[in-house]
């Protein structure tokens, strides 16, 4: 009777220490997750801040450009349009966008990126705003707002492409993901018709 005592007890322990690591291996797992969740919702949180910079240089830029005589008024008002779609693209405060809405708010960013691009094109035909000051200072910031973007763009993709893999590549993680309502996050993708080589034309 002793000895069954004694087997029982061992098999208790052993059990109550196999429950127990169960448990460390859970909360380390859990506290990894949300870490690496947090660090995709700060990547979020810096691509927003350069493209709201972005935002931010369009009014300036609308309004030297307005000063020169008789440009194209059409570039001016796709580029105003462009900035006012961006700001209709609401994702909530502290929240990551869904796949959904980050297609939409790529799309509204690619759409005034575009209506940019327009006009500094056009701004080419008109040597007296090229030569302003203020024109060459805009222009010169929007230029490091792009390459900040792309950066910016890269590291969150890198972030959620971490987050990603660790709660779908282990079982541990898959279950605690799963438990804690953690869900993959979406990624900025290519525009269509970017994996073709551009023609060069002199």
């Amino acid at each position: 009777m002793k000895r069954a005592w004694i087997i029982g007890g061992v098999f208790l322990a052993a059990l109550i220490f196999v429950a127990l690591l169960a448990v460390l291996a859970g909360a380390g797992t859990y506290n990894r997750i949300v870490r690496e969740d947090q660090g995709v919702a700060e990547a979020w949180a810096q691509v927003q801040n350069v493209y709201q910079r972005r935002a931010d240089l369009v009014p300036n830029l609308v309004a030297t450009v307005s000063g020169a005589a008789n440009f194209e008024k059409s570039t001016i008002v796709a580029v105003t349009e462009a900035r006012a779609s961006v700001g209709k693209v609401q994702i909530g405060t502290g929240q990551l966008p869904t796949a959904e809405q980050m297609q939409t708010f790529q799309k509204a960013q690619d759409g005034l990126g575009a209506a940019l691009s327009r006009l500094l094109v056009v701004s080419e035909n008109y040597p007296q705003l090229r030569a302003t000051e203020a024109f060459r200072d805009l222009q010169t910031q929007l230029e490091g707002t792009e390459n900040r973007i792309s950066v910016e763009r890269g590291k969150f993709n890198s972030a959620a492409q971490a987050y990603n893999s660790h709660i779908k590549s282990l079982f541990l993680p898959v279950i605690v993901a799963r438990l804690g309502g953690f869900q993959p996050k979406a990624y900025f993708q290519a525009n269509p018709g970017a994996e073709s080589v551009p023609k060069v034309q002199f």
